[in-house]
């Protein structure tokens, strides 16, 4: 008899445990609503916010590493609000700015009202310029926290649902992190020497991985290469600041492992990424490539590999950055060395045409100029009204 309790218990349990995975992974219940976004380059994610009683619907990047909400100080001042300063101050990869709040707002996400928010006020400007399109606020560890996200990249829609536990389904890997603020994770690093360390999870980060130069100095995770790092420019909250780029061997996070990552490595004067506690972030090039179920209140972030999985990274350098200035696209800098410098990129020149194209759009001119191969044809006119054909030999950093 014993036995035979023993085995309709078991088989009760695994009748359970099928109609678990053959079921949804999250009850329909707690279902909350439904968030469509587009993917700008680097794998930011882009959705529709409202705030207040404003009809406007404002463009908000979702963000694991901010670790509030804020709003764009142009955007503040069209919609007359008035933020009050604050005592404290924020940091980001450009420098430290004081905190800027608005109290008692209401954001409106799909169709979930948010109450009783604090603010901060930013100026994107920056942000706004790089991306070609006004970037209105960040969405970060506020609503983050709150709920259990899943952002499926292949049908570019996040559903929002209440939180608690999660049947995660198979074929993907469930990772613990710390959240104190923001997400925190292992990964496992190999290029001169293996090396585990922790680093942000960062789905505002447009790049594979950012390495602070104190981690990379005292771990010396890199061999002498046969090819120097690049300069590059990195943007963020508080500015512009002068990166690092090259490739790092081997990258795991889970099981999951990465060949020839593209990565960044800055001189973090504001301590970014808390080291030594971190070394750095990663970023969403990388993170993309997994559609995630973010479930904060349980410490827990689930990826499953997506369509772009397998899809190469990009390893091309131009060093030319570009932006959207009152309307005209615009060279912001030229690296020193760089193939733009060699070609005669010059700050200041409006971009008319890349490769015949003058559709004056600064994510597909920002794709061109990524473009190995055949030479990429650029018509610029120089301030002096003088125009110019360039032509840009883009690099490879492998």
């Amino acid at each position: 008899m014993r036995h035979f309790f023993t085995i309709l218990l078991f088989l009760l349990f695994w009748q359970a445990r099928s109609a678990a995975q053959d079921g949804e992974d999250i009850p329909a219940d707690r279902y909350l609503t439904t968030i469509r976004f587009r993917v700008l380059i680097g794998g930011i994610i882009l959705g529709k916010v409202q705030i207040g009683n404003f009809p406007d619907s404002l463009n908000f990047i979702f963000d694991t590493g901010c670790g509030s909400m804020s709003l764009d100080s142009t955007t503040a001042e069209r919609f007359k609000l008035a933020p009050e300063s604050s005592t404290n101050i924020i940091r980001g990869i450009g420098g430290v700015r004081q905190q800027r709040l608005l109290s008692n707002m209401r954001l409106r996400v799909g169709q979930l009202s948010i109450d009783s928010l604090t603010i901060q006020v930013s100026n994107y400007e920056l942000l706004s310029s790089i991306y070609g399109e006004n970037i209105d606020g960040i969405v970060g560890y506020t609503f983050f926290s709150r709920y259990v996200v899943k952002i499926d990249y292949d049908s570019l829609k996040m559903d929002v649902y209440s939180a608690g536990p999660v049947h995660y389904p198979g074929g993907g890997f469930l990772l613990k992190p710390r959240v104190f603020g923001l997400p925190m994770m292992d990964g496992q690093l190999n290029d001169a020497r293996d090396i585990n360390s922790r680093f942000f999870f960062d789905t505002g980060a447009g790049l594979c991985l950012l390495f602070s130069s104190h981690f990379t100095t005292d771990s010396a995770i890199f061999a002498p290469k046969k090819k120097k790092p690049v300069l590059a420019e990195g943007a963020g909250l508080g500015g512009k600041t002068e990166l690092k780029l090259t490739t790092l061997k081997n990258f795991s996070i889970g099981p999951f492992r990465f060949r020839q990552i593209p990565c960044y490595i800055f001189d973090d004067e504001c301590d970014v990424t808390a080291y030594p506690q971190l070394g750095g972030l990663i970023g969403n090039d990388l993170l993309r490539r997994f559609n995630l179920i973010v479930n904060y209140a349980r410490s827990e972030i689930y990826i499953l590999p997506n369509a772009t999985f397998k899809q190469p990274f990009d390893y091309s350098y131009s060093g030319v950055s570009i932006g959207l200035l009152s309307g005209k696209i615009v060279v912001t800098d030229v690296m020193r060395d760089s193939p733009a410098e060699k070609a005669g990129f010059r700050e200041g020149d409006v971009i008319l045409e890349i490769n015949g194209n003058s559709r004056q759009d600064v994510q597909v001119y920002q794709g061109l100029l990524r473009t190995l191969g055949p030479r990429v044809r650029v018509l610029v006119r120089r301030n002096e009204g003088e125009v110019a054909q360039l032509s840009l030999k883009v690099k490879s950093i492998l």
